[in-house]
């Protein structure tokens, strides 16, 4: 193609981003429109339902190469900008920066927002919980270890919503200074790091080196880096962050390792008519208790994704994930009959199935 050929295009593209700006500022307008009735009546400005509605509209509309993830990718920014423009919020995670916890926030909230770094999941809570923060990130389970039991009892002693779920791929890598793997003498990470990466260093004989277990695989990467003859199992944004070189990617065991976070705050979501509904349940010690309990959503037609019993203060209780919002009419009528039972978590967009 010649360059006036070249030129053309480029006209035509700088015109597209001309009309593209001009049509955000416009949005931007509407937005603070939204945020001025939504001040006076109290209500939320995030709205992950209302969300998931505008990107299935636009997936439907659409017509060109964008598929549904792009489409996602770019609007959710849209939507984090919009938020913040108008209404400045801190999202409280589990940190430090680079962690999966802040991905994952950064997925759901956007590059903009304003985060806060939290060394603990009861810190989160309880900074959500004392208005510090609007927004807090946890993890709730993984793929390969199970449910995460500090967020469960934080949401047994407060009283905040989830009101939202993201599941991120967890992939991690082996980041050190040195050239070769025979050379690295200790490694620094997570325990359940070292845990869903055990075969590999089986098959490279890391396993007979020093395993020293951090609070967080980016602080596993920070550590590393200033050690002659250390590694570091950590995130790519962790080593990317410190500037520590990787010697190997995506050496978790399992290819489909997965983490699930939930978002909490303190408001609850409107059906969006694609809901999962969370709950914890303590039930009396008899038999039958629970296969009773479990008969009733059967009956209801409630398709239970998720059933975990755990152990809080040395009580035995359930965490339950179902499909439905707790105002279906179906939902109410079992939150109704084991009120004395039932702890509503929240009721949000399901992103997955299970994990």
């Amino acid at each position: 193609m010649s360059e006036a050929g070249l030129e053309k295009i480029r006209e035509k593209l700088d015109a597209i981003d001309n009309q593209l700006l001009e049509l955000l500022n416009d949005r931007m307008d509407l937005v603070h429109e939204v945020g001025v009735l939504k001040a006076k009546s109290g209500g939320a400005i995030y709205r992950p339902e209302r969300e998931k509605a505008i990107i299935d509209r636009l997936e439907k509309l659409n017509k060109g190469k964008l598929n549904r993830s792009a489409i996602e990718a770019l609007f959710l920014e849209i939507f984090a900008i919009s938020r913040n423009l108008e209404l400045p919020e801190n999202i409280a995670y589990l940190g430090p920066e680079g962690s999966f916890t802040h991905q994952a926030a950064e997925v759901r909230f956007g590059a903009m927002s304003s985060y806060l770094s939290i060394g603990s999941i009861k810190g989160i809570f309880r900074e959500v919980s004392t208005k510090k923060a609007k927004y807090g990130v946890v993890p709730i389970e993984n793929s390969s270890n199970g449910i995460v039991s500090d967020t469960i009892s934080c949401l047994t002693t407060y009283n905040l919503k989830i009101i939202a779920e993201v599941v991120l791929n967890i992939h991690h890598t082996l980041a050190t200074t040195c050239d070769k793997v025979t050379d690295i003498k200790k490694i620094y990470s997570k325990d359940i790091a070292f845990e869903q990466c055990s075969r590999f260093l089986q098959n490279f004989g890391l396993d007979e080196v020093e395993h020293v277990l951090v609070d967080s695989t980016t602080k596993a990467a920070k550590l590393a880096l200033d050690e002659p003859g250390a590694a570091a199992i950590c995130p790519h944004v962790g080593a990317k962050i410190n500037n520590l070189p990787i010697l190997f990617e995506n050496i978790e065991d399992k290819d489909n390792n997965k983490t699930r976070f939930f978002i909490i705050s303190d408001f609850e979501n409107a059906q969006s008519g694609h809901d999962k509904t969370s709950i914890l349940v303590k039930l009396p010690n008899t038999p039958g208790t629970l296969v009773d309990f479990l008969t009733d959503f059967d009956k209801a037609g409630i398709n239970l994704t998720k059933i975990k019993s755990h152990i809080v203060e040395g009580v035995s209780i359930f965490f339950i994930d179902f499909e439905g919002h707790k105002d279906d009419e179906n939902v109410k009528n079992i939150f109704e009959k084991h009120k004395d039972s039932i702890k509503f978590l929240g009721s949000y967009v399901k992103e997955v199935e299970d994990i």
